[in-house]
């Protein structure tokens, strides 16, 4: 079986908001979710979002303080502020003191202004989706994360109806037309061979994603789906860690010197000690 490449000549769109998405603030809120379960399981200083959804992704159970968003423009950063705003004045003291540590930066994904080892959680909501060259990307993520740091990436799912309608004639101006949807297998195989473990998955939201349903109604449904047919949900969401192992310096074998002696030339030593007694 041939497998594409990840490059594409031709990147696609890329998306300045959920706002964008049919579904997208419930896409946000179910991703929004799981990644807050996630991130309280980080530890350290730094955290970083790369990307404009990860920028409205909002962390408020983090026990890291220091988190940066990293989005490519200028627009997308103050759209970010005012979600983040919005959290503040509908939160409590203490997700305001969270909110006040985030950090702006306009940047390329794969060109993280950060040195090596010096991030200890990152995020990337759908950002590999909409990403040109995400291998690209990973290594740089790889680069930059602290041993034993760890990331968490969300995705489109392609072994899903929402991958199905993406090869439908409907509603083809949908930015969802545009994303690339890896299977959670390739995208875990990037990571192992980058030396991550993948701690934890989660598949969440099972629907096409192409239209505004009434998600409320289906909740009895989507319980359902994600107990019996988990591999079909639209969107998954996982949990990586870094491992370094250390290298075991293995003391070298005292080679021993061989001992050669000569058989005719010890016999005729034995011969003539034996005739110098005699």
């Amino acid at each position: 079986m041939i497998m594409k490449t990840a490059f594409k000549s031709k990147p696609p769109r890329y998306p300045g908001s959920w706002d964008e998405f049919p579904a997208g603030e419930n896409i946000k809120l179910a991703v929004e979710q799981v990644c807050n379960e996630y991130a309280e399981r980080i530890f350290g200083y730094h955290f970083v979002k790369l990307g404009n959804l990860s920028a409205q992704i909002q962390l408020n159970d983090s026990p890291i303080h220091h988190r940066i968003n990293h989005t490519p423009d200028f627009t997308c950063s103050e759209r970010a502020k005012d979600d983040m705003f919005k959290a503040v004045a509908n939160g409590e003291a203490e997700e305001r003191t969270h909110s006040a540590n985030e950090n702006f930066i306009i940047g390329q994904a794969h060109k993280l202004p950060f040195s090596e080892n010096s991030i200890d959680g990152l995020l990337l909501a759908n950002e590999l989706d909409f990403a040109q060259d995400p291998h690209e990307i990973l290594r740089e993520v790889d680069r930059v994360i602290t041993q034993d740091g760890h990331v968490i990436i969300s995705g489109f799912n392609p072994l899903s109806l929402a991958g199905i309608a993406k090869y439908l004639p409907v509603k083809r101006d949908n930015i969802l037309h545009d994303a690339r949807f890896f299977t959670t297998y390739r995208m875990k195989d990037w990571l192992h061979l980058l030396g991550f473990e993948v701690v934890e998955q989660r598949q969440i939201l099972f629907s096409t994603l192409f239209f505004q349903q009434r998600w409320e109604g289906a909740a009895k449904l989507q319980h359902y789906l994600s107990s019996y047919f988990p591999w079909c949900s639209a969107v998954y969401v996982i949990l990586a860690k870094k491992r370094v192992f250390p290298m075991t310096a293995i003391r070298p074998k005292r080679a021993l010197k061989p001992q050669f002696s000569a058989v005719g030339a010890s016999a005729r030593t034995t011969s003539q000690k034996q005739k110098s007694h005699v």
